[in-house]
């Protein structure tokens, strides 16, 4: 399984998102399954944000490799699963032939309980991106319980 998150510049949440996902499928050993993140408004090749480089850093996880790209038809057709984090972002997505594999990152991760957007740190000190990550890291978490879940018994 491919999994996309989806954010604006792609150097704040999408990059935290696909960071703290990777060391969770590692840590729950999830077979083929794999993430990426892509920004509707990405500068191709910018890195990670400070903030966000830094709670990854404060929590073990390695940004520094990462490099902003946006989010293409391409992608969208080869993801499975697209996690987006604000409506605005949906809608593009979808826009680029999305519609069905796409969902707001707090609806997907409630099953439809909660269609409220993951709080942007731009422009925040390392409080707000601490927040975010944290934020990140349940929506996270119970995503990867629904995949797991979704998963299981759909290949029973």
């Amino acid at each position: 399984m491919k999994i996309l998150f989806v954010c604006t510049g792609n150097t704040c949440r999408s990059p935290l998102a696909e960071v703290i996902a990777r060391a969770s499928i590692a840590q729950r050993a999830l077979p083929n399954t794999e993430v990426l993140s892509a920004g509707i408004f990405a500068n191709a090749g910018s890195p990670a944000s400070d903030g966000s480089l830094q709670v990854a850093q404060e929590q073990g996880l390695d940004l520094s490799a990462h490099r902003a790209q946006q989010v293409t038809a391409e992608l969208v057709q080869s993801a499975d699963l697209i996690l987006t984090m604000g409506p605005h972002h949906l809608d593009g997505v979808e826009e680029l032939g999305g519609e069905g594999k796409t969902h707001l990152l707090a609806s997907y991760a409630s099953r439809g309980e909660s269609s409220r957007a993951v709080s942007d740190p731009f422009g925040g000190d390392a409080t707000v991106y601490r927040a975010t990550f944290r934020e990140l890291s349940q929506e996270i978490g119970h995503v990867l319980d629904r995949v797991t879940t979704d998963y299981s018994q759909t290949h029973a």
